[in-house]
């Protein structure tokens, strides 16, 4: 019968890296969900957790903000929950309000903000363990009777204080009921819950009576222009390099195991359709893809890590500089970020920022920030085509080549948005303000949780995006069968062979051939569809044989036509979901339109020069 109460809502509320989503995750752990609010393409995440009392709760994360009074798009969706006015959307019953308690200012006011609403609340001091590391004297029963609201202490990523934060809920959950009709407060209120949470601070939190001198001594070397520039760099270079060098063995591992299923497949299943659709069309297609999980897996952990540790905002206020020369708002370098994961997530990421065409600007140029779906594509020609060998006596030369196209990118992505912002926004990207979270060494479990999640979603799109498109692909380069008396290859009389000759016209100046014709097209759907189009084309046509797709390419593409194929994908925007999500994010066609344009000109421009220079140099 209890199974069928509805369990108690809570809502996490709290400015951007207070710890808010480690304090979901220590409370949910595997219990939880990922969605987006109805209507919007703002992440939802949802969990449940049992109280002490044996209440079931379910526990919502919302976006980081630092006020009620709404400017971005993620703090309109966090203002919207809490007061009740998301469409499709409960409204919490409780709110917790979680605060980093190294730096208590501005959340304090968020706090006020959030208790005028006029649903039971508590304050959760988060990271409390690093305030005591640093000297910082928090009077805690001070802190309640000035707020009127019970607090409490946690450490999320070692699971301390979580029982007394339930047994509070389960306080809290007795005089749960309507909120007022309290609305977005108006600046003179922010301005009077700004006072009155300086007050509070003055009184009941004191700072250290010797400071903490390790973060100064870390951020005089991490934010100096030019010590900090090159740390990034290195720490950037470092990643790219162990992309390709720590990857290799995983890499091999997972090569030969699908060599060998494949092999079985034609050893217990007879020659024809079926075998050619295994063998041909499922393993050929979808392992040419699933082999680079090793690399995309490293990268996410490099990312997880800096963001853990606190870089990623430090990074942020050193990039500004650079940011402002390019016509973008220092906040940008987080969406660029992003980027490097996945598009999509990088341009959902804008909405940290406020000003409207500094957000639509950063959502132009983040999909030519070199994302992991493009590794797959990269390392192919890269392990194809560049020798695998030492310079500088450190560097691997493919880890070198990778680092160059990255750089390419975000080189691009820079120039871009100083001719947007010429042509169509001359005004000045407003003042970048950041608040720099306190270091902390990440948690091993959330870390591993993190590239988990992100290799489960790669995997998830091979098995169903990807092994779709295969399967499409195999069936293109199939049918229909070649006819009587026919001398050449029979794919070269499949739908495959001449749709690809019908657009190779257009390509042909560029280098491209017809199979590579042919990978563009399913590649719009995700762009390391490509490498397994490539894998299943080559392995229908039996070009393959016993080698792998890398040893057929290098044996069959001129080195110009390859260097042009990697610079169409720095460039090309070839993921019609990144696309969806523009138009999403920015209301409408017009800047998705934009976007496909400009980036399929840059696309064939940089692919034309690099294939007749690289021919001229060959030559």
């Amino acid at each position: 019968m209890s199974d069928t109460i509805l369990p108690t809502r809570i809502a996490l509320v709290g400015n951007p890296n207070s710890g808010k989503t480690a304090l979901f995750n220590a409370l949910t752990g595997a219990r939880q969900k990922v969605a987006n609010y109805p209507g919007v393409t703002v992440e939802r995440k949802e969990g449940m957790v049992s109280t002490p009392g044996g209440r079931r709760v379910s526990v919502l994360d919302l976006p980081g903000t630092y006020s009620l009074r709404a400017r971005s798009p993620d703090e309109v969706v966090t203002r919207d929950v809490v007061l009740g006015h998301l469409a499709g959307e409960a409204s919490p019953e409780i709110i917790v309000c979680v605060a980093d308690s190294t730096n208590l200012r501005l959340v304090l006011r968020l706090a006020l903000e959030l208790k005028k609403v006029g649903r039971p609340m508590m304050l959760a001091l988060n990271m409390y363990d690093i305030a005591e590391r640093q000297g910082i004297r928090i009077d805690i029963e001070g802190l309640s009777k000035a707020l009127g609201v019970p607090v409490v202490t946690t450490v999320a990523v070692r699971k301390r204080g979580l029982d007394l934060l339930l047994q509070q809920v389960d306080l809290l959950a007795g005089n749960a009921g309507q909120a007022g009709t309290w609305h977005e407060p108006s600046a003179s209120e922010i301005r009077e819950a700004h006072r009155e949470a300086e007050r509070i601070l003055r009184d009941y939190v004191k700072p250290p009576l010797r400071p903490d001198t390790w973060t100064g001594r870390l951020d005089g070397v991490l934010l100096h222009p030019v010590a900090g520039t090159i740390i990034l760099m290195a720490i950037l270079f470092l990643m790219f390099q162990a992309v390709f060098t720590w990857a290799t063995p995983l890499m091999d591992l997972i090569d030969e195991g699908f060599t060998q299923l494949g092999a079985l497949v034609a050893q217990y299943v007879p020659e024809g359709l079926l075998q050619s659709f295994i063998s041909d069309g499922l393993i050929a297609g979808v392992g040419s893809v699933v082999v680079f999980l090793p690399q995309i897996l490293i990268l996410f952990f490099f990312i997880i890590l800096l963001e853990d540790f606190g870089c990623v905002a430090r990074a942020a206020f050193l990039m500004d500089r650079l940011m402002g020369v390019a016509g973008l708002h220092g906040r940008a370098f987080i969406p660029l970020l992003s980027s490097f994961a996945c598009a999509i997530p990088g341009v959902m990421a804008a909405r940290v920022i406020d000003n409207k065409r500094d957000r639509i600007t950063t959502i132009l140029v983040a999909p030519l920030t070199t994302c992991s779906a493009r590794i797959p594509v990269y390392t192919l020609i890269i392990a194809a085509f560049i020798p695998d060998r030492q310079v500088w006596g450190f560097a691997n030369l493919q880890g070198l080549v990778m680092f160059g196209l990255y750089a390419a990118g975000i080189s691009s992505a820079l120039i871009v948005a100083f001719i947007v912002r010429k042509l169509l926004w001359r005004s000045a990207s407003e003042p970048f303000l950041i608040e720099l979270p306190a270091y902390k060494m990440p948690d091993p479990k959330n870390v591993l949780r993190g590239v988990y999640t992100r290799g489960q979603v790669f995997l998830r799109r091979a098995g169903t995006t990807i092994l779709s498109l295969m399967v499409l692909v195999w069936f293109l380069s199939t049918f229909p069968n070649a006819p009587a008396g026919a001398t050449g290859p029979a794919i070269d009389y499949s739908f495959a062979g001449m749709l690809g000759r019908f657009l190779h016209p257009l390509f042909a100046p560029i280098g491209f051939s017809w199979q590579m014709v042919v990978a563009l097209i399913p590649g719009m759907a995700a762009r390391e569809v490509a490498v397994g189009a490539l894998g299943t084309v080559y392995a229908v046509s039996g070009e393959i044989g016993e080698g792998t797709l890398g040893a057929t390419l290098a044996a069959q593409w001129p080195l110009a036509a390859a260097l042009s194929f990697l610079a169409w994908y720095v460039f090309a925007p070839q993921c019609l979901s990144t696309l969806a999500v523009v138009r999403r994010e920015t209301g409408g066609w017009l800047w998705p339109s934009v976007m496909f344009g400009y980036m399929m000109a840059l696309a064939y421009i940089a692919s034309y020069i690099t294939f007749h220079i690289a021919s001229a140099w060959a030559g």
